[in-house]
């Protein structure tokens, strides 16, 4: 079993001001997920958020701690969130079994001992996508299908931007300490996401591209307001946005993405809009 990470420190809006194409990417881009028998694990300093992934095909494979958790256990005092965007697969619990379609999530408590993942079908694995979050308090292990989401409809045809948001790790749905995720779906025709863009100051985000068909790519924006960048995406890579980063996003298709966000604030609605017009 292999697991591997990597960690990122935060810059400030007025360093990355001065990013090339390059170091933007090295910055913000994960673009070595979903890797065939191994965990793959990036911790950011913003918030001290980890994002990565779990593929098992040859056998089954464990969520180990890593060593910027100085812990014995990687969910000692973190939470974690898992979406399976693969085949079916399963995940357990010390000792319980979680079983995982497509677009299926788990939300894993802090204090779980051991957690391991598994594909039922090897030649149509599992694709654990993980987030996961400092934790103060251990709440109820659940899992939540795409049906039991909390769903909303937003944008239009007209402005390409139709799509339905699944809210599947948030207060209504269930109790976490401060980590939140779900997906957004984009309908046919429509390529853009998170319109009007905004920025949380009280949290930070992580996006992961799924759906994305083959031959086509996502452009995905970030930075302040007043000074955007742009990063260009690909299938199952997933981009680190900082709490003073707008996160919106274009394709030449449309797609789905998984968001996922933590912070000091669980209001899902806390956010500072900035019209399209005043974009810079």
């Amino acid at each position: 079993m292999s697991t591997r990470h990597e960690v990122r420190y935060a810059s400030s809006p007025q360093a990355v001001k001065q990013y090339d194409t390059d170091a933007l990417r090295k910055e913000f881009l994960i673009d070595d997920l979903m890797q065939p028998d191994e965990v793959v694990l990036v911790y950011t300093h913003y918030d001290r958020y980890i994002a990565g992934s779990a593929v098992p095909v040859k056998g089954s494979l464990t969520l180990e701690t890593i060593d910027p958790l100085k812990a014995e256990h990687f969910l000692d005092r973190r939470e974690l969130g898992v979406i399976n965007v693969g085949g079916e697969g399963t995940i357990t619990v010390d000792g319980v079994a979680y079983e995982l379609s497509y677009k299926d999530a788990l939300y894993v408590a802090m204090g779980t001992k051991e957690v391991v993942f598994s594909s039922k079908d090897a030649s149509k694995p599992a694709k654990f996508y993980l987030n996961s979050a400092p934790a103060h308090k251990a709440f109820t292990t659940k899992k939540i299908t795409k049906a039991e989401a909390n769903k909303i409809e937003l944008g239009s045809l007209e402005t390409a931007n139709h799509r339905t948001v699944c809210q599947m790790l948030v207060a209504s749905v269930v109790e976490t300490c401060q980590l939140q995720m779900g997906m957004t779906e984009l309908k046919t025709g429509s390529v853009w996401n998170t319109l009007p863009s905004h920025v949380h100051d009280r949290r930070m985000e992580v996006y992961l591209y799924i759906e994305v068909p083959q031959g086509q790519s996502v452009c995905h924006f970030m930075g302040q307001t007043d000074e955007t960048r742009h990063i260009w995406m690909q299938n199952e890579q997933a981009v680190i946005s900082p709490p003073w980063s707008i996160h919106s996003g274009a394709g030449t298709s449309n797609y789905t993405f998984i968001w996922g966000m933590a912070g000091e604030n669980l209001d899902y609605g806390d956010m500072d809009v900035c019209p399209i017009t005043e974009l810079r």
